[in-house]
């Protein structure tokens, strides 16, 4: 027997409990992203996703991961096309609203224009990548989209929103604050 296969073997007799896995897996920083679509009566739909990334150069293609049961998913499906929104570190209280807001209010105040494909892109954010469905696979209790990207453009300079440990904030890259200090920028203000 390989050391592989008594490893695999020992690894599930250990199985890992669902409040431990998110336990120990908020500890790594993700990304809040808003994937958006219109349904057949141009009406927005969106949800928020911490599993947006790219997968391919060539052809160029995103992911991010559903839940099944996700009505904006549906949609999305029916639609054949998705809008990923990097939401921005002050906006926190838009990400909420899509997330666990009610699915025909969750673009109540939000400001938006469509892109090129009819998704809408949010006002305020730090970059969008609007794309085609490519595939659906099915893993777990969630599906996998895959998209081809058809268009993408960052929109600001802002820094964007994080989801970690149970928490948001914001990514301030050291750089950044190293830069501002070298310029002077940092005292300004003060």
């Amino acid at each position: 027997m390989s050391e592989g296969a008594t490893h695999s073997r020992t690894a599930d007799a250990h199985a890992v409990d669902g409040r431990r896995f998110r336990e120990v897996l908020g500890n790594f920083p993700t990304s809040v992203v808003a994937i958006t679509t219109t349904d057949g009566e141009a009406r927005p739909h969106g949800m928020v996703v911490g599993t947006f990334t790219s997968v391919s150069l060539d052809p160029p293609l995103v992911s991010f991961l559903a839940d099944r049961s996700s009505t904006t998913l549906r949609t999305i499906r029916a639609a054949g096309r998705f809008c990923a929104n990097a939401l921005a570190g002050n906006q926190e209280r838009l990400s909420r609203q899509l997330a666990t807001g009610p699915a025909g209010q969750r673009f109540d105040s939000a400001m938006w224009h469509a892109s090129d494909l009819g998704n809408p892109v949010l006002d305020g954010i730090v970059a969008w990548v609007d794309c085609a469905v490519e595939r659906v696979v099915e893993i777990g209790d969630h599906l996998l989209v895959v998209g081809r990207v058809r268009d993408l453009r960052v929109e600001s300079m802002k820094t964007p929103l994080l989801f970690f440990r149970s928490g948001y904030g914001d990514y301030l890259s050291s750089t950044s604050v190293l830069m501002d200090r070298l310029v002077g920028w940092d005292e300004i203000g003060r």
